[in-house]
């Protein structure tokens, strides 16, 4: 009797049987994951039957309300580590102000050792202007009668040419309008006291008031500027007695009287003292 043989399975259908086992399993687990799936909403539309419709309410709104988160805490210190810390870094230091510069010391000033007080003089007291009468008057010599002795005749100047002196200089003050307002100011001082005219001259020139250099001033600058620039022959002629010039040929005119015995026109620029 022929003895059969036992043949064992093939590599090939082991590993496909192996292979339908496997897409099996998968096919299972699939369609529970998706029978699961499905079963979930049925499970919710079930507990909420009594929504209008069918729905499920939507739920109540969340109010959200902004608030200002608190202020981070302040960093803690951090522990010292071992080794040397290093130093943090400073400020820039702010610029000094500018400091005011010490006062400078002052140098005594020596004193002398005997200080010798100055005494100024003592200012004149006012005195009136001089003025004159008209009995004081009488005689004097007038514009047009002449400069020589006693105002008789005319004294030559040169070759065909007489001098009048007193009417060359009653000529020249009337034309000076300071002069003429200084006269008369000086009239009128006199003539409250009775007086027909104002002295100026009667060898030395007359202070006017107390003011030096004013008052007549004026008036003795013109008659010195006149005298000054006369002919030389006139200038020299000999005069006897006073002299009066009139500022004007109407009554009342202010008149001024100069000389006093016998002088010359050159008396006039001579040293001036004042009484």
């Amino acid at each position: 009797m022929p003895r059969m043989e036992t043949q064992s399975p093939r590599p090939e259908t082991d590993r496909a049987a192996r292979m339908r086992r496997a897409r099996r399993r998968r096919w299972l687990a699939g369609g529970a994951s998706l029978a699961l799936h499905l079963a979930i909403p049925l499970v919710f539309l079930a507990t909420r039957s009594d929504a209008p419709d069918g729905l499920a309410e939507l739920p109540d709104p969340v109010v959200l309300s902004l608030v200002e988160p608190p202020p981070p805490p302040p960093p803690e210190p951090e522990p010292a580590a071992a080794g040397p810390a290093k130093a943090s870094p400073s400020p820039p230091a702010r610029p000094e102000p500018p400091r005011p510069a010490p006062p400078r010391a002052l140098r005594p000033v020596p004193v002398p050792p005997e200080v010798v007080p100055v005494v100024l003089p003592a200012t004149p007291a006012p005195q009136p202007i001089a003025g004159l009468s008209e009995s004081q008057l009488v005689g004097a010599i007038t514009a047009g009668g002449g400069s020589g002795a006693g105002g008789g005749g005319a004294g030559a100047a040169g070759e065909g040419q007489t001098c009048d002196m007193v009417r060359r200089l009653q000529t020249a003050l009337r034309e000076d309008p300071e002069v003429r307002a200084a006269a008369a100011e000086a009239q009128r001082s006199v003539a409250g006291a009775g007086k027909a005219a104002v002295l100026v001259w009667d060898g030395d020139w007359i202070r006017s008031g107390a003011q030096e250099g004013k008052g007549l001033a004026g008036v003795r600058q013109a008659i010195i500027m006149e005298v000054g620039f006369a002919p030389e022959a006139c200038r020299r002629e000999p005069v006897q007695g006073r002299v009066v010039l009139s500022m004007s040929d109407g009554p009342g005119s202010p008149r001024l009287v100069l000389g006093s015995g016998r002088w010359r026109w050159t008396d006039l620029l001579g040293r001036r003292i004042a009484r």
